[in-house]
C-alpha cells in the first residue's frame, strides 16, 4: 500500500531542462571553449552537477578546483532562476500535489539540484508548505542512478521503501526508485531528451492522467 509519495523535480515540477541546457552550454563554452554533444548532455539529466562535472573535468582535462567550479555554475543557476518571475510548474502537477496532500499522503521532494534551487523554485510556485521533507542530491553519498536519495527520502517520512510511490522523468531517476525498491510513474517531458522510461511502472504524458484518477496512486 502506497503511504508516500516522492517528486524529482527537474522536468517533473519545473520544465528546468530547456534552462538548465541553456545555462550549461553557455557556461562551457564561455569558460571551456568546448561543447558537448546533446546526447552526452542526455547522459547527465537527473544526475548531480558534481558527477555531471567530475566527469566532464575528468574527460576534457579541465583544470581548476571542482568545488570552485561547481560554486560558479551552480551561482549562475540560481541567477537565472531568480529573474525567472513568470515561470509556471508544469500543467497538472501543482494540482496534482494538492490532491495528494488532501488525501494524506506524505509528500517529498528529492532532486539532484542543490538544496537553494529546490527551495527557491517550490516558493516560486507556493508549494513548499506541501512536502514535508526536501532533500538534495548534495546530501547523500551517491547521486541518482543510486537509490541513496530516495532512500534517505523515505527514512525522513518515516516509511518503508515499497510503500512510497515516485515520480520521475529521466532514466538515471527511474532506476534510482527501482533500485530502492520503489514504485514509479515516469512523467515523459520531451524537453527532458531521449530518455528510456521502459524501467518505470507507468508511463504518462500529462498530469492530468493521474489528477482525474487517483487509482493510478492507490491502487498500487
Amino acid at each position: 500500500m502506497i503511504k508516500a509519495v516522492i517528486f524529482d523535480m527537474d522536468g517533473v515540477i519545473i520544465d528546468s531542462e530547456p534552462l538548465h541546457y541553456k545555462i550549461f552550454m553557455n557556461y562551457t563554452k564561455t569558460k571551456f571553449g568546448f561543447t558537448i554533444s546533446d546526447k552526452e548532455y542526455d547522459t547527465f539529466i537527473g544526475t548531480t552537477n558534481l558527477h555531471m562535472f567530475s566527469k566532464l573535468k575528468e574527460k576534457y582535462k579541465i583544470e581548476g578546483d571542482i568545488d570552485t567550479l561547481l560554486k560558479e555554475y551552480e551561482d549562475k543557476c540560481v541567477e537565472f532562476l531568480m529573474t525567472e518571475k513568470d515561470e509556471k510548474p508544469i500543467s497538472g502537477v501543482d494540482t496534482l500535489v494538492k490532491k495528494l496532500y488532501d488525501e494524506n499522503f506524505k509528500l517529498a521532494l528529492a532532486s539532484s539540484s542543490p538544496k537553494k534551487q529546490i527551495l527557491i523554485v517550490l516558493d516560486m510556485f507556493s508549494l513548499s508548505d506541501y512536502f514535508t521533507k526536501k532533500v538534495s542530491g548534495q546530501e547523500v553519498e551517491k547521486g541518482k542512478p543510486a537509490p541513496d536519495i530516495f532512500l534517505r527520502a523515505a527514512e525522513l517520512l518515516g516509511v518503508l521503501p515499497e510503500e512510497c510511490l515516485v515520480f520521475e522523468d529521466s532514466r538515471n531517476g527511474i532506476l534510482a526508485a527501482k533500485t530502492a525498491g520503489m514504485k514509479c510513474i515516469a512523467f515523459y517531458n520531451p524537453n527532458s531528451g531521449m530518455q528510456d522510461l521502459s524501467y518505470a511502472d507507468k508511463i504518462i504524458k500529462s498530469f492530468d492522467e493521474v489528477n482525474n484518477d487517483l487509482s493510478f496512486v492507490k491502487e498500487f
